[in-house]
C-alpha cells in the first residue's frame, strides 16, 4: 500500500480550521510565530481503569504511579467496574464513594469515564436471589436509577445492559437476573435498563453491549429498535485469546453492525502475548492454567496484531471507540498475558506499537508555525482538541471529523 493510500484510509478522521489569532486589542497577530499542538483525540481510545482504583483512593501499591503514567500516555477513556455483586455485596451498602473517587481521578486528568455494566446476569449479589420476581425487578430498577443518578456528574456513558443475547438462558449458576430475564423476556429487560437509566440522566450515552456477534445479536438489535428502545451506541466485544481474527473479519463485523446507523464501540479488546488458547474452547472462562506467561514470540505477535487491529477499526467510519481490556498482565482477565505492560511494569512491544499510532502517527506534536498577513494559521489533523500558544498564553481549538471549512478566532494577549 502506498503512503497516499494509507493516508486515505484515515482521511474521514481528519478535520481542519483556519484560525485567526488576535492580540489583546483584538488586532490580528500578523507574521507571528505560534505553537500548535494536539491535546486530545475525539476518537475514544480506551482501557479499563480497574488497576488504578487503589491509586485513585490514595492507597496505591509500588509501581502504580508509573502504571498510571503509562496508562495516561495512551488513553483518553476509562471503563470502571460496576459489577453488582462486587459493588454492593451487602444489600444497601454500595461502594459508591470508592467508584466516585476513581471516576473523579480520571475526570481530573481529562479522561472520559464509562460505567460497566448496569444490568448483567454475572457477578450478581447473593442476597438478590432471596426475592421473588417482582422483588428482583424492583431492586434492579432501583439499582440502575441509583447508580446513574449518583454518578451523573462524573460518568456520562454506561453499558446499560450487557450480554443480553445469552441472559435468559445462562445456565452457569443460579442468578436472579437470569430468572427475571427468562420470565420477562429480552425486550422487557432492555427497556428496563435503558428507560431507568435515561430517566436518571437524560443526557447519558447508553450502550447495548455483547460478546455474541452472531445473527442472534442482529435480531436482538432489530427487535429492540422496533420496540422503540433508544440505543445510543452498539458495544461489540472482541476478546481474542484464541488468536487475532484478522482485518477482514473485524471489518466485516463492523460493516454488519454499521447498517443500523448507530455508532460502534469496540468495547472489550484483547490480544495474547503468549501461547494461544486452544481453538476448541467455546467459553473462554473454561480455560484455566497454573501459569500463562508472556513470551518474546508472543509479544512480537501481539505488537503486530494490535497495530493491525487498531488501523483496521480506526479506518472504519462507523467506529467511534476502542477499549483495550487491560494495561498490565498483573491480575489480567483469566490470567492471560493480554496486558500492554508486563507484571514487573516494563512495557511490551505492543505498548510501543500502540503509542506509535495514538501518540505518534495520529497525533500532532508541538509545532511552531507562523501566521500569515491576516494573522491566520491552518490547524489540521485528526479530530480532537488542539492548543494554539504564544508566550505563555493559550487558546483551544476543536477540530471535527470531516469538517475543513471552519474559520475560528482566538485571542492570545
Amino acid at each position: 500500500m502506498s503512503a497516499t493510500a494509507a493516508e486515505d484510509r484515515f482521511e474521514h478522521r481528519r478535520g481542519s480550521a483556519l484560525v485567526r489569532v488576535l492580540d489583546a486589542d483584538g488586532a490580528p497577530l500578523r507574521d507571528t510565530e505560534v505553537v500548535v499542538e494536539q491535546v486530545n483525540h475525539a476518537f475514544g481510545f480506551g482501557n479499563i481503569g480497574f488497576d488504578l482504583m487503589d491509586l485513585a483512593e490514595g492507597r496505591g501499591a509500588p509501581g502504580d504511579e508509573q502504571l498510571a503514567a503509562d496508562w495516561l500516555e495512551l488513553f483518553n477513556a476509562a471503563t470502571l467496574p460496576f459489577y453488582w455483586g462486587d459493588f454492593e455485596p451487602t444489600e444497601g451498602a454500595p461502594q459508591t464513594e470508592r467508584l466516585r473517587a476513581a471516576a473523579r481521578w480520571f475526570g481530573d486528568r481529562g479522561v472520559a469515564v464509562k460505567g460497566h455494566p448496569l444490568v448483567w446476569h454475572t457477578v450478581q449479589p447473593d442476597w438478590l436471589r432471596a426475592y421473588d420476581l417482582d422483588g428482583i425487578e424492583q431492586r434492579l430498577r432501583s439499582r440502575v436509577r441509583r447508580e446513574v443518578s449518583a454518578f451523573r456528574d462524573v460518568i456520562p456513558t454506561w453499558d446499560a445492559i450487557n450480554e443480553l443475547v445469552i441472559m435468559p438462558v445462562f445456565d452457569r449458576d443460579d442468578n436472579a437476573v437470569t430468572r427475571l430475564a427468562w420470565n420477562r423476556g429480552r425486550v422487557a429487560m432492555a427497556k428496563l435498563a435503558f428507560e431507568e437509566a435515561r430517566a436518571a440522566d437524560p443526557g447519558a450515552t447508553l450502550l447495548l453491549n455483547d460478546f455474541d456477534l452472531s445473527t442472534a445479536y442482529e435480531c436482538l438489535i432489530e427487535g429492540l429498535l422496533e420496540a422503540g428502545v433508544r440505543i445510543d451506541a452498539l458495544g461489540l466485544q472482541t476478546h481474542m485469546h484464541q488468536g487475532y481474527r484478522g482485518e477482514d473479519e473485524v471489518l466485516a463485523i463492523a460493516d454488519r453492525f454499521a447498517r443500523y446507523g448507530l455508532p460502534l464501540h469496540f468495547t472489550e479488546n484483547s490480544l495474547v502475548a503468549g501461547a494461544l488458547m486452544p481453538p476448541d474452547i467455546e467459553d473462554l472462562n473454561d480455560y484455566r492454567v497454573d501459569e500463562w506467561p508472556s513470551t518474546p514470540e508472543g509479544e512480537a505477535r501481539q505488537a503486530d496484531e494490535i497495530e493491525r487491529h487498531y488501523r483496521a477499526l480506526v479506518s472504519h467510519s462507523a467506529v467511534e471507540s476502542i477499549t483495550y481490556w487491560g494495561i498490565t498482565d498483573r491480575g489480567a482477565w483469566l490470567g492471560a498475558p493480554i496486558g500492554l505492560v508486563r507484571e514487573d511494569g516494563s512495557r511490551k512491544p505492543a505498548y510501543d506499537a500502540l503509542r506509535g499510532l495514538i501518540a505518534g502517527e495520529w497525533w500532532l506534536p508541538p509545532t511552531t508555525v507562523r501566521t500569515d498577513a491576516e494573522g491566520q494559521v491552518l490547524v489540521a489533523g485528526f479530530a480532537g482538541d488542539y492548543a494554539v500558544r504564544r508566550e505563555g498564553a493559550s487558546a483551544e481549538v476543536s477540530l471535527e471529523r470531516g469538517r475543513h471549512d471552519d474559520r475560528v478566532e482566538v485571542g492570545l494577549p
